[in-house]
């Protein structure tokens, strides 16, 4: 899930496997018959279909069924299903991130899923949490990500490699000269700009009683998330981050100068993988660096999932792929064929998996990683946090002001587009 925001990583262990008979809810018989020489549609993410090639054909097979997957990137399906579902022309199961999924179901565009408990308990916490809405379950996920640290191996060792943000200040202060750069991150985005303000104690949203996001306690604008604002604004008014690494065009700046090794650092997530080994980069992948008051850096948990349409006609069916295509066999089958780190608890573990570099690196940074809201509200937080961000980047205005007005901003939509809040 490459920014989790306007398109949009856990894993920790236990073991429980799962037949496929148990996986799903028991059709009775005149169900089965009826399902016979159904179609289902899946839209898949780009370049993933591979990783659901097997189960897909096996599941046909058991169910007389046909199954059509097509390509679509997944951060845009929900607003194709906007269109495609009422016309008759959409899918059974769709992909999509965790935080759209309260706005998904808010406009009734994906179904409640009939899910046994033990079928869930399959998944990590944080990721299956991500598919609720009030307690009611929306989805499956299928793979996790987080953002991480990649290091260019021939600028700087393992063994060189600082251990808190502030220290990495320190090495950029010593190694940025304006062509070339010491630690990178697109910290004029709030992505990835929770990850120290998260860390210092700001906050998205806080939590009612029950443990779900709560609107009207906004926290992006508290002392923590502005002393984490002050250290940012720090990085880039020392020149230790390049102008252009600010706006829509940063992101491509950032890995440009990493790929072309101008950067030491930077912080990015496991969809850089393959683009990174591509560019003949020798670089390393750990989790991200603590900060000067002892806690690690926090990020977002990103969740791809498997949802079924709201339009659907075979929505039992179609819950049934679901949990077929995440169980915990075609989870790892999809891992080796995608590198998309597994929702699978029990996969924490496996060997085959925890020998890659950046599965490890997703799996320790989880620990210190939050869950992406995904109540309708968290539209209204993107863009003002954003721009508050790039203001402060820029020195066009203190961190304090900057945020404020942000959490004014944010109120204001909320209280004009969510009744009730």
């Amino acid at each position: 899930m490459k920014m989790v925001k306007k398109y949009a990583g856990v894993m920790l262990c236990a073991a429980v496997s799962l037949s496929l008979a148990a996986c799903g809810p028991q059709e009775s018989s005149s169900e089965k018959t009826s399902s016979k020489g159904s179609e289902l549609v899946v839209w898949e993410d780009k370049e993933k279909s591979i990783g659901i090639k097997d189960a897909v054909a096996e599941f046909e097979k058991e169910h007389d069924v046909k199954v059509k997957v097509v390509e679509k990137p997944y951060a845009q399906q929900i607003e194709d299903l906007r269109m495609d579902g009422p016309a008759g022309t959409g899918p059974d199961v769709l992909t999509m991130p965790g935080d759209q999924i309260g706005t998904a179901v808010t406009e009734g565009l994906i179904k409640e899923l009939n899910v046994e408990k033990d079928v869930q308990s399959l998944y990590t916490d944080a990721s299956i949490q991500s598919q609720k809405v009030d307690q009611k379950l929306y989805g499956l996920p299928k793979a996790v990500e987080t953002t991480v640290l990649f290091y260019n191996k021939d600028l700087i060792s393992e063994d060189e490699l600082p251990q808190t943000l502030e220290e990495w200040y320190d090495y950029s202060k010593k190694t940025a000269d304006g062509s070339k750069f010491g630690f990178l991150a697109l910290f004029d985005q709030i992505y990835y700009a929770q990850s120290v303000m998260g860390g210092y104690g700001g906050y998205i949203f806080g939590k009612d009683k029950d443990g779900n996001d709560d609107p009207s306690d906004l926290g992006i604008n508290n002392e923590g998330a502005v002393k984490g604002a002050e250290l940012i604004q720090k990085f880039y008014q020392d020149g230790l981050f390049p102008a252009g690494i600010v706006g829509e065009q940063g992101i491509n700046v950032l890995e440009s100068l990493f790929t072309e090794g101008k950067a030491a650092a930077i912080i990015s997530g496991p969809w850089n993988v393959e683009a990174f080994s591509k560019a003949g980069i020798d670089y390393g992948i750990t989790k991200l660096p603590k900060l000067e008051n002892g806690k690690n850096m926090s990020s977002f948990i990103g969740v791809k999932s498997y949802n079924v349409s709201a339009f659907s006609k075979h929505a039992e069916l179609a819950q049934e792929l679901a949990v077929f295509l995440t169980n915990e066999k075609n989870s790892k089958k999809r891992y080796e064929q995608t590198k998309e780190v597994p929702a699978v608890q029990s996969l924490a573990s496996d060997k085959a998996i925890m020998k890659s570099e950046a599965a490890r690196a997703v799996t320790e940074q989880s620990r210190f990683s939050e869950q992406t809201p995904n109540i309708p509200e968290m539209n209204e937080i993107w863009t003002p946090a954003d721009s508050a961000l790039q203001t402060i980047a820029t020195g066009k205005a203190d961190p304090k002001k900057a945020l404020d007005q942000a959490a004014e901003t944010a109120k204001g939509q909320m209280k004009a587009k969510h009744s009730g809040t």
